[in-house]
């Protein structure tokens, strides 16, 4: 080959290498993937809300900073890491006032989508102790499942995995959580086992609990693995002694197990009857583990668990009409609360309903429904 010869076809090689990367498909995500703070400043992991749709159409995904007491709100410069190729205004690192919630709109690589952030920051705790079920709003994308809320905090359910199991469910009614328009007084909270279909079968995930939880659900880990995405609680500065409210519950006719080897994922187990679940946790967020989830929130050698209290089985029985729950919080052997740790928003309390107790394994009896009303936090 000539030198002429060669250089033509250099260039011809460099013109369609650069043809090929200019007709790489951009990015059309536009997400915040992370967000945190500089310095020994958070007491937990940011919380990412469900989108809320405003009066004007206006989607805002909301996400709250928890941060320790004394911390200046005025001058706090989050730092933010974004899907592949997205840019935010304002930039990863800008210094600003979070006395007031913040807004940040993230441009997607190919510049044809936008997502507005709405970050709060808080050194407040969970205040709220009565809980009555009244307030839902809709959530997904489209909206499509209720999200139960409170006057500061959203409440958490398995609900955004079970619309990622099942893409052509609409009706709010038919996911596993969903607001009851009979309660003790009102409206309740109704949580409904459910058959999660086949996509969720394909992946072992063949039964869905219905949940409601303090704390947060990592849709991103749902169909992978949905012990650790479910993750349990919020900060929180008062001693709990009790649990109170009321309940129905009817078991579900027939009770199945995990059985990977079945072609629907599922076993039945003759003569066993499903129970539910009531219990609260409250531990100690520490550095290396600031979040407890499935896997350890009940775990009887957690060093991190400092009170529970929980329904015993005995008592999570059928019950066709409203029957009053009143739980005491028991203290694990050799714990207590430290008053100081306590100040500094060191500790989180999880309070977490569900309608199979062995939901979080898969295992449950469809058609199991708990009703739950009127329930009551008490502290010291």
């Amino acid at each position: 080959m000539n030198k002429k010869t060669f250089l033509a076809s250099l260039i011809l090689t460099i013109g369609l290498l650069a043809s090929c990367i200019q007709d790489e498909a951009l990015n059309t995500e536009a997400d915040i993937e992370t967000i945190t703070l500089p310095g020994d400043v958070m007491n937990r992991q940011a919380v990412f809300g469900d989108a809320i749709t405003l009066a004007d159409g206006t989607r805002i995904y909301p996400i709250t900073l928890y941060v320790k007491r004394g911390t200046d709100l005025t001058v706090l410069a989050p730092e933010l890491t974004l899907t592949e190729g997205a840019t935010v205004q304002p930039t990863s690192g800008t210094t600003l006032d979070f006395s007031q919630p913040q807004t940040y709109t993230v441009t997607s690589q190919d510049g044809q989508w936008q997502r507005t952030y709405r970050v709060s920051v808080t050194t407040a705790t969970l205040t709220t102790t009565h809980y009555s079920f009244e307030n839902i709003r809709l959530g997904g994308t489209p909206e499509k499942y209720h999200v139960f809320y409170e006057t500061e905090i959203d409440w958490a359910s398995g609900n955004p995995g079970y619309a990622l199991a099942d893409l052509n469910e609409t009706n709010p009614l038919n996911f596993p959580t969903y607001q009851g328009e009979q309660g003790y007084l009102n409206k309740c909270l109704t949580l409904q086992t459910r058959n999660a279909g086949s996509l969720a079968a394909r992946v072992n995930m063949p039964i869905a609990s219905g949940n409601l939880f303090l704390g947060s659900f990592d849709v991103t880990d749902a169909l992978s693995n949905a012990l650790t995405a479910t993750q349990f609680g919020l900060p929180f500065d008062r001693v709990p002694v009790r649990l109170t409210g009321y309940y129905k519950y009817t078991p579900g006719a027939t009770f199945y197990v995990l059985d990977k080897s079945a072609p629907d994922k599922l076993r039945p187990v003759p003569g066993r009857t499903d129970r539910f679940d009531i219990y609260a946790v409250l531990y100690e967020s520490t550095a290396a583990r600031p979040i407890l989830d499935a896997t350890n929130i009940l775990a009887e050698d957690n060093p991190q668990v400092i009170s529970v209290a929980q329904i015993p089985e005995d008592k999570a029985l059928p019950a066709d009409d409203w029957t009053p729950f009143d739980i005491p919080f028991y203290y694990r052997p050799g714990k207590t609360v430290d008053p100081d740790k306590l100040n500094d928003g060191q500790y989180n309390l999880a309070i977490v309903f569900a309608s199979s107790e062995r939901g979080a394994y898969f295992e449950g009896a469809p058609g199991s429904t708990l009703c739950i009303d009127e329930v009551d936090l008490i502290c010291e």
